[in-house]
């Protein structure tokens, strides 16, 4: 896993977390789990908690996206 694709402030979408391989030009993960295990992580409190930006936008802070990965780089 790597954030090198990260903005460095922001927020950043689900497809810019997990990826898109049917995107034009594919997305590549920095943290590579499906969809369905995101939001049970979120869920469950083991990923962090969204931001909603509007009616149908959901984003998540580049920062906390950065400490979950760093967090498991280390636990590794």
């Amino acid at each position: 896993m790597h954030s090198s694709s990260l903005p460095e402030t922001g927020f950043v979408r689900l497809t810019s977390i997990i990826g898109d391989a049917k995107a034009n030009p594919p997305i590549k993960p920095v943290y590579p789990v499906s969809r369905s295990t995101w939001w049970e992580g979120v869920r469950s409190g083991r990923y962090p908690q969204p931001v909603k930006l509007g009616p149908r936008i959901t984003a998540w802070r580049v920062e906390d996206i950065r400490s979950l990965i760093a967090h498991n780089t280390h636990a590794e």
